[in-house]
């Protein structure tokens, strides 16, 4: 009898079909930084090297999430992995993580890129906190 295929299992098959395939134009970067913005309505993932200049971006809606699916926790993982992957193609293999924005897209996008298999050096939040700024907007009522 043979044995019963879980999720794991084609989990590791998934990871193990995606090939890290080398981009034209190659940059040949092996460590950058991932910055990750989770709002409530979307997550954005954009991928730069050292200094700043970006490598690869995602987000929700151009992972064809659209509406209230671009802010779950599962487009956000998809982004984070979209993004990593044509970032893999310029030859990154070591992320450091700045997260910002009160999103719910913040944890699972770092799993996401650890999930692909990038190393991750530190993960910094650097969400904006004022010092009693801006008169925050209206409360809704529903």
């Amino acid at each position: 009898m043979p044995k019963a295929v879980t999720a794991e299992d084609l989990l590791k098959e998934e990871l193990s079909a995606v090939k890290v395939r080398k981009a034209k134009g190659s940059k040949n970067i092996t460590s950058g930084i991932a910055n990750i913005a989770a709002t409530f309505n979307n997550t954005i993932v954009s991928i730069t090297d050292a200094k700043g200049n970006v490598i690869s971006w995602s987000s929700a809606g151009k992972c064809n999430f659209r509406g209230s699916r671009k802010s779950t926790a599962y487009a956000a993982q998809v982004v984070a992995q979209d993004a990593a992957r044509n970032a893999m193609a310029h030859g990154l293999k070591e992320v450091q993580i700045r997260v910002s924005g009160p999103g719910l897209g913040r944890d699972s996008a770092i799993r996401g890129l650890q999930a692909i298999g990038l190393e991750i050096s530190s993960i910094i939040d650097v969400t904006p906190v004022p010092h009693n700024g801006c008169r925050p907007r209206k409360r809704r009522r529903v």
